[in-house]
């Protein structure tokens, strides 16, 4: 026998019997993929070892403190990635206890005090959550990234001594809930996400029967701010316990983990409703919007589905722009994660080559500071695929395969990032494989239907695919969604008007750009040219000369991916007819 000091993990599936009895072979099927594919990855990568399994459970042995807490980070993490579409009744979950003590090593199986009382920890943890003691904390306190609760001496069975617990609390498996939950002296760190809550709204009216329409209001702007990847929401479970009380928002900010705050009223009078809404950012006390809404009372519903449209739309939005802000104002080496792919973003959104390649050191730095950033995995195949696109890379092909490479891992981190799926889309219509694009297009847009880059993407879909009329409407309802688009919305609602024969509309399109490359000069010059305009259509083919002297008829067409040959040849004859 073997005694040496060890770092426990003890990990116990919640409700195995339960699943099991409801579906014993879909329960094990599930089960062993997420130890394929996330556990066992997780111990191996962070130098664990496995030293026993139950049917649903297991104790891992680490040599390191931290390693076994960062284990235990990002197996409950990525859980709850896993479970975010699966209905409650049928997720896997785990608690997970550490323990840092002297054990027992004998025939490949260990024993003694630490091994009981990593077990008795476990199974103090939440559903989702880690417990663990004081001799871990003590070890990682400061040393990482995370913030524990408190949770005082506990008195464990069979264990004679009472023993102090510390509860890890932030973005576990329910993003903000934890956070909502903790105490008064919880040691905060600082979020890589903003943090969001929605207070319910309140009824100004004095009709009761107001009560059910405002609460409804706020527990679908709840529900739809949910889908946003970018955002923690904290659950409607912890802020509707401040309804119809009076109480200091800054406080109301630190008693539920939030950064920001929603909150609004509904008053009835007569057949029209009036609805208020503002977003407040507690750290300053600023209110960085506020909108009022009226309208008749029709159809109380359908004005339900306006409102919270309207609001989750425009509040990430809100958000960006305040953070974006903070960031202007940072220094690189202070930036995390989230705030160099914010960062990254707004460069992106330029869409010139100097923007293009600091966005690339931007998006490499979140990757460093968080590789399993499935979301900044996302932005760096877009990213990249703007360079590639716009011929921005000296190894086009080599610069194609990162994309590719990124877009799958950030699928594996997190399949239910609807930028994962978009830029997955964008792949494929670069392949001019359409009905890939269309699954991808339709899963993005099932994840997130108020998000305008996903809108207008399905809209250059439609282009692609000949169904302009389709692609126009999209298009538009992206630049509904947000009034602040980036300027390339103009280019692609000029090409949906191009493919549609309504050259006219096309170039107005194109002229709400501030500068065009000489791609959006040749598209211009082919509207002239079908229009019978030769004097402006030479004007435009002068400027793609300038601005792009090696191409010509076939390498444009080379970058297209029309369906139907039939567009293609509509734009190849209206080059002719421009003089191209």
């Amino acid at each position: 026998m073997e005694h040496r000091l060890a770092a426990v993990l003890a990990a116990d599936m919640v409700g195995y019997s339960r699943l099991m009895e409801i579906d014993e072979r879909g329960t094990l099927a599930r089960l062993r993929a997420h130890r394929i594919e996330l556990i066992d990855p997780a111990v191996a990568k962070n130098q664990g070892r496995i030293i026993k399994t139950t049917g649903d459970g297991m104790l891992v042995e680490f040599q390191s403190v931290t390693d076994a807490v960062r284990c235990a980070v990002e197996i409950q993490e990525r859980m709850g990635r896993r479970n975010a579409d699966v209905p409650d009744g049928r997720r896997i979950e785990f608690r997970i206890g550490i323990n840092l003590g002297d054990i027992i090593f004998d025939d490949g199986d260990i024993y003694g005090d630490g091994v009981n009382i990593a077990a008795r920890v476990e199974q103090l943890a939440d559903v989702g959550g880690i417990c663990v003691t004081a001799a871990v904390h003590g070890q990682v306190d400061g040393r990482l990234d995370i913030a524990f609760e408190d949770l005082g001496e506990k008195l464990l069975k069979n264990i004679s001594r009472p023993v102090r617990l510390y509860r890890i609390v932030g973005d576990l498996a329910e993003p903000g809930r934890a956070a909502a939950q903790a105490a008064p002296g919880v040691h905060k760190v600082a979020v890589s996400k903003p943090t969001i809550a929605v207070l319910p709204f309140a009824n100004m009216s004095g009709d009761p029967e107001q009560e059910f329409f405002a609460d409804g209001l706020t527990e679908d702007i709840l529900t739809e701010l949910s889908r946003r990847r970018e955002l923690f929401v904290i659950s409607r479970t912890s802020t509707f316990v401040y309804k119809g009380q009076a109480a200091n928002l800054r406080e109301v900010a630190q008693k539920l983990g939030a950064r920001y705050l929603v909150e609004g009223s509904v008053r009835k009078a007569g057949d029209r409703v009036r609805i208020t809404v503002q977003l407040i950012d507690t750290a300053s006390d600023a209110h960085i919007w506020a909108e009022r809404f009226d309208r008749k009372l029709d159809d109380v519903f359908a004005i339900q589905d306006e409102i919270t449209s309207s609001i989750v739309a425009i509040l990430p939005g809100r958000l960006e722009a305040a953070q974006q802000d903070q960031v202007a104002r940072m220094k690189p080496s202070s930036m995390a994660a989230y705030e160099c792919v914010l960062a990254a973003k707004v460069l992106h959104h330029r869409s010139t080559r100097e923007d293009n390649a600091e966005a690339q050191k931007l998006i490499a730095r979140a990757l460093a500071l968080d590789p399993d950033y499935a979301h900044a995995r996302a932005w760096r195949g877009c990213i990249l695929g703007q360079a590639w696109g716009y011929g921005w890379c000296e190894d086009r092909e080599a610069t194609f395969n990162e994309v590719v490479f990124e877009c799958d891992k950030a699928m594996a981190l997190d399949d239910n990032d609807a930028d994962v799926h978009r830029i997955l889309a964008a792949v494929a219509i670069t392949r001019s494989d359409m009905t890939r694009a269309r699954f991808h297009q339709d899963r993005a847009l099932a994840l997130n239907p108020n998000y305008d880059l996903v809108v207008v993407q399905m809209g250059e879909l439609f282009t692609w695919l000949g169904r302009s009329e389709e692609g126009v409407e999209w298009i538009r309802r992206a630049m509904k969604l947000n009034p602040h688009h980036p300027a390339r919305f103009w280019s692609h609602l000029g090409k949906a008007h191009f493919v549609g024969r309504q050259y006219g509309q096309a170039i107005e399109a194109f002229m709400h750009l501030s500068a065009m490359d000489a791609q959006q000069h040749a598209f211009v010059a082919a509207c002239h040219g079908w229009l019978g305009d030769r004097t402006a259509a030479s004007a435009h083919v002068a400027r793609v000369r300038e601005l792009d002297p090696a191409l010509d008829t076939p390498a444009l067409l080379a970058t297209m991916h029309y369906a139907n040959d039939a567009d293609l040849q509509h734009l190849r004859e209206g080059l002719a007819k421009a003089g191209f």
